[in-house]
């Protein structure tokens, strides 16, 4: 056995008797989100992880009862943080670049601390995974995912009216905003965007509910441009850009498709449904008001972004 190998093994059951203790009724403890930013990417002011974890993060500071741990650069520093962590959230890349998926080993290690009940969600780039890489185990994680040629990336305006009863949307106003909202998600088969719905034990929520317009459909795409045929024959079909799930092992779950434009976090609706979902992953009570915080102004919105000369390509 390679020494990796064995110090995985050894981790794994080190935190397997702690995870087990964790439970919602918890109150001698904050609740812990570990929260990872992934490495460089895109231009200036877009896929500006850093950033935006950096502002998430101090706002989250104010909410009682809560825990942040927050990381860059794609992955943890060191794995034993997972130990007593309630959920871990990444907003970052995807595909092969996903933290999960960047390091061997990496997806295992989610998967077993989500079969113990901690919370996992993804923002952005970070539904999109290969289907047949991890395809299924993000949507028994999280509810469902980017499929490559399946899903699309356009950017367009959204417009979100109503909202579900759910912990999540407590306190968030009607709003609309331009970002690369990916649509036509590859959820578990039972879930989409026309309500709640519970399939094997999991409770689905769609959160976020948008109708793209019919040139929106027709693309282009941010990529592969397309368009593609079964995008275009759902015409006037609702999609979810933002579910939720509540897994049999008791854990939570949360995908969030939006998040390309850094400047978006100047929205008090988009900012605030975050960061509900940032708590609620957690195991953290919501107020019937919601998470609320100081606003964003243009000099907050410039500052901690990445070097972009130094992310890859």
């Amino acid at each position: 056995m390679k020494r990796s190998d064995f110090l995985r093994l050894a981790f794994a059951a080190s935190v397997a008797p702690s995870l087990a203790r964790v439970s919602a009724s918890e109150t001698d403890r904050p609740r812990k989100l570990v929260l990872i930013a992934g490495p460089p990417s895109h231009p200036p002011m877009m896929h500006e992880f850093r950033a935006g974890t950096m502002l998430l993060e101090q706002r989250l500071q104010q909410v009682p009862g809560l825990e942040v741990d927050r990381h860059e650069l794609g992955w943890v520093k060191d794995e034993a943080t997972f130990a007593d962590a309630d959920a871990v959230v990444c907003f970052s890349d995807g595909n092969g670049r996903h933290p999960v998926l960047a390091g061997q080993g990496r997806l295992d290690t989610m998967e077993g601390l989500v079969s113990r009940g901690v919370g996992f969600g993804c923002m952005h780039f970070a539904v999109e995974v290969p289907k047949d890489k991890a395809g299924a185990q993000f949507r028994k994680m999280i509810g469902g995912c980017y499929e490559h040629e399946w899903s699309c990336n356009p950017i367009w305006e959204a417009e979100f009216q109503n909202f579900p009863e759910h912990p999540i949307t407590r306190g968030v106003k009607p709003f609309s905003i331009t970002d690369e909202w990916y649509f036509n998600m590859r959820f578990t088969e039972g879930f989409d965007a026309s309500g709640p719905a519970e399939v094997d034990g999991v409770r689905f929520t769609p959160v976020l509910v948008a109708t793209p317009t019919d040139d929106t459909r027709d693309g282009p795409y941010v990529y592969p441009r397309g368009p593609y045929d079964h995008i275009q024959s759902e015409k006037g079909r609702k999609e979810a850009v933002m579910w939720a799930v509540e897994r049999p092992d008791g854990g939570r779950g949360f995908g969030f498709t939006g998040g390309h434009f850094h400047a978006n976090w100047q929205d008090d609706a988009f900012r605030k449904v975050i960061l509900n979902a940032l708590c609620w992953v957690a195991k953290v009570d919501i107020p019937a008001e919601g998470i609320n915080s100081p606003p964003v102004d243009d000099k907050e919105i410039a500052l901690n972004l990445d070097d972009k000369k130094q992310r890859r390509r």
